[in-house]
């Protein structure tokens, strides 16, 4: 279960250090990764303030904790709580998402409210308004008076939905994901809410934000999405999506420099592949040039005057792909299964791989930020 990143890039990250009993920051140099939790950098958020956080992290001194493949095979459902391993790259951040930014995740949505939550109604009315929309949604401009007119239109035909409204309308969706230092990194358990039994994974690219709304860098996520507790009602959307263990992030977050920036983020081809014990395998893909909006878009629906992130927050940009394979019977769709293994991948930004169980069964989130901040404390570092 070796963890691979590009050769190139600064990649940073947070590691458990049971010698500490805290967490640690950590930047990759060659196969090695070095503490560089110093109380000029004692966390993410104060790296990611820095001007210029590639070149902080790179001319940091540190301390050489082991490669990243040892540090990584002890990452698992069930680590060696005596030895290092990752964590989510976040900490004083929250974690936003944004939703329907695709066309053909739009659809699903539309399927996921107007079925009511029941996967086996999803088929017929997935032909149903494909046929009604075809594929008119993809030359529009959300917030347009070409989108405009379509909503009209799609009212008339009783097919309107919430989903459509911030999918093609001026405003986008952003919703709450993790709480600080609640999201998972890689190898961890990702959950499902027990009271769940259509899911999927949702494979995206992630921006790093700094207090003042500057993009610093980009990981990918899981944005582990609860299809029939969502579409029962838009009210639940807290419930489907901010669980124990929902929301998965890494495997390092890899820093703006001269070899990685936003046009990378833009092109970025994501894969996804679901590996079950039933012998079950599905494949994705998500394409970020096919977006509707532009990730800086949406960045400033999050951050502005009308909302700022004091400590920073990290955006999920939504996701291209779209479950429809089968998996149990013709018709119904995909769904998880316990012990599925989720890997979603991107050749600049390495590869994410989780195993998926209930969220009651996930390790408790018990380190919030009045531990983070007593720990640091106790370390001298603030």
């Amino acid at each position: 279960m070796s963890l691979s990143l590009p050769p190139t890039g600064t990649f940073v990250g947070r590691i458990w250090r049971p010698d500490c009993n805290g967490p640690a920051v950590v930047v990759r140099r060659g196969n090695r990764l070095i503490d560089i939790t110093s109380p000029a950098l004692p966390t993410m958020h104060a790296l990611l303030e820095c001007d210029n956080p590639a070149a902080a992290a790179n001319d940091a001194s540190g301390e050489d904790l082991g490669t990243l493949s040892e540090i990584a095979d002890n990452s698992t459902v069930n680590p060696d709580v005596q030895q290092p391993y990752l964590l989510a790259p976040p900490d004083l951040q929250p974690v936003k998402a944004s939703g329907v930014t695709f066309v053909s995740s739009m659809l699903e949505r539309v399927i996921e409210e107007k079925a009511n939550g029941d996967p086996a109604k999803a088929d017929a009315l997935r032909q149903t308004c494909t046929a009604i929309l075809g594929p008119s949604l993809l030359a529009i401009e959300p917030g347009s008076e070409k989108a405009a007119a379509l909503k009209d239109a799609l009212m008339a035909e009783g097919v309107w939905s919430q989903y459509l409204e911030v999918g093609i309308g001026p405003d986008a969706e952003v919703f709450s994901k993790a709480q600080p230092m609640s999201a998972v990194g890689w190898g961890a358990r990702v959950g499902l809410h027990p009271m769940s039994t259509w899911n999927n994974p949702e494979p995206e690219i992630t921006l790093a934000m700094d207090s003042q709304g500057r993009i610093k860098g980009a990981c990918l996520g899981n944005d582990v999405n609860l299809r029939d507790v969502e579409g029962r009602s838009a009210l639940l959307l807290s419930k489907a999506k901010d669980n124990n263990a929902s929301c998965a992030l890494g495997p390092m977050l890899r820093l703006f420099d001269d070899s990685y920036g936003m046009d990378d983020v833009r092109r970025a081809e994501l894969t996804l592949m679901v590996t079950g014990e039933d012998g079950f395998v599905l494949r994705g893909h998500s394409s970020m040039s096919e977006i509707s909006r532009d990730p800086e878009d949406l960045v400033r629906q999050t951050f502005g005057a009308h909302h700022q992130y004091p400590d920073g927050f990290f955006l999920m940009l939504g996701t291209l792909f779209a479950p429809t394979q089968d998996r149990d019977a013709p018709g119904a769709g995909f769904t998880h299964k316990l012990g599925d293994v989720v890997e979603i991948a991107n050749d600049q930004l390495g590869t994410l791989r989780n195993s998926v169980h209930l969220s009651t069964q996930c390790p408790p989130w018990t380190f919030g930020t009045n531990a983070l901040m007593r720990n640091l404390a106790h370390r001298n570092l603030i």
